[in-house]
């Protein structure tokens, strides 16, 4: 019976042009249905046309593109295709997907990204066929010779919107036109804004879009959040996670430091939790995916590098310690759970400090509930130095609501800032429009 199953379900995936050799290897990774965004756009991909997908993480598309790197390229040990992404763990994650499918095309595929030595990308890239690529790695190389686009095939730029978002646009720019212009392109983001579109029309030919609708099920997501003081906000989470039933748990904080603090902090109150950010070696980032990914880590506290891109399944709960200042973040943060029919739950824990950001992405919380505090045991959160804030403190409070002071420019806003690709952000930074937050009553 489960064979023709599976076959029921090679079937419904043959039939939008894929052939033996990748259909193969789409039955062995155990996929039983196409997903709407695949449906859409693999017919159109497989005949070489130009596609802009406007596709949330976890939607599938990562195979949609995959479609036309596996069947319509063969392999020559010359780089025919190109996929920029915006960070090292999704370079991993694509460039592991793309092995798994290019298993009986025997492409070799290479992930090239910052944070770890050159020589071993070196090598790898004088026979790759597919680079999957951080954009300011891939600049390195470029500016090296090490690595040539003029036999470019396929590109593709996933997660454009974040991209934009982290100041990579000169750099994608600098990249596409080093590509060989006979190429075909491929755009995936979560939103089509006005300069994705800018982009689409200077380097791509007569692209058709398909757009599906947000992977979210609203009927599955529950959204509450906490009102307290600021000093009581790690004893409530660390109420909530010993008393919530969870799967995988998803805690993000705005600083490389709070999330380093709140994760020793949730150890040292019998809480299995890690953290990962930029400041992180590759290794122990890789690491930390992998315990989380196998469930021995059930509590992955993060930036919100964590929050696009990466297909984490089985995420049941997302908590935001601190809020976020775009409303856009916010709804990459919580769509981390709720997904593929199964119920999840997005919880914030509001102090003083969060009220602004509160107020910004208010519009988007139609469906949020205040919940009444529970009673918890007050717990401390000792602060700790960290390799990201040069050593001392910053201006901020301590475990007992007080405030203390700090040297230099504050954790969450530098002038410069580093991405997670090792390379500086080129946004600019101004002072956000918010209106003022109205406190809710209690009761």
């Amino acid at each position: 019976m489960e064979n023709i199953e599976q076959g029921k379900s090679i079937e419904k995936f043959t039939k939008l042009g894929i052939k033996a050799e990748l259909a193969d290897a789409i039955k062995e990774a155990k996929f039983t249905e196409p997903s709407e965004i695949q449906e859409k756009s693999i017919p159109k991909i497989l005949e070489g046309k130009d596609v802009i997908g406007e596709a949330a993480t976890g939607s599938g598309k990562t195979l949609a593109y995959s479609s036309g790197i596996v069947q319509n390229l063969e392999r020559t040990g010359k780089t025919q295709a190109l996929v920029l992404v915006p960070t090292r763990e999704l370079a991993e994650q694509v460039c592991q997907t793309l092995v798994k499918f290019t298993k009986y095309k025997r492409l070799s595929v290479t992930p090239v990204y910052g944070g770890v030595g050159m020589g071993g990308q070196i090598d790898k890239l004088t026979f790759a066929d597919v680079v999957v690529g951080t954009p300011g790695r891939i600049l390195d190389h470029l500016g090296r010779g090490t690595l040539r686009l003029d036999k470019i095939k396929i590109l593709v730029l996933d997660e454009a919107d974040r991209m934009l978002d982290m100041g990579f646009i000169r750099d994608i720019e600098k990249i596409v036109r080093m590509c060989n212009s006979e190429r075909q392109t491929l755009l995936f983001s979560a939103t089509v804004s006005g300069e994705i579109a800018n982009i689409a029309k200077r380097y791509m030919k007569n692209p058709e879009t398909v757009s599906v609708k947000n992977t979210i099920d609203p009927s599955k997501l529950t959204q509450v959040y906490y009102d307290l003081p600021d000093n009581q906000k790690f004893s409530l989470l660390v109420h909530l996670l010993k008393n919530e039933k969870a799967g995988l748990v998803m805690v993000f904080c705005a600083t490389k430091h709070m999330a380093d603090t709140v994760s020793k902090n949730l150890r040292k109150n019998d809480i299995d939790a890690a953290a990962i950010h930029g400041g992180l070696s590759q290794y122990k980032r890789n690491s930390v995916l992998k315990d989380f990914h196998s469930g021995r880590c059930g509590v992955m506290v993060c930036t919100d590098i964590a929050a696009r891109g990466l297909d984490i399944p089985g995420v049941s709960h997302v908590y935001n310690f601190d809020l976020p200042r775009e409303k856009e973040n916010y709804i990459h943060r919580i769509g981390r759970t709720a997904r593929a029919g199964k119920d999840g739950k997005a919880i914030s824990i509001l102090g003083s400090k969060d009220y602004e950001n509160f107020s910004r992405i208010q519009g988007r919380l139609a469906d949020v509930k205040l919940e009444e505090t529970p009673e918890f045991e007050i717990v401390s959160l000792v602060k700790e130095r960290s390799s990201d804030d040069g050593g001392f403190r910053r201006g901020g409070r301590d475990s007992r609501g007080r405030g203390f002071g700090g040297r230099g420019r504050s954790d969450d806003r530098p002038r410069r800032r580093e991405t997670a690709d090792g390379h500086e952000d080129r946004r600019g930074f101004g002072r956000a429009n918010s209106r003022p937050f109205q406190r809710r009553s209690r009761y």
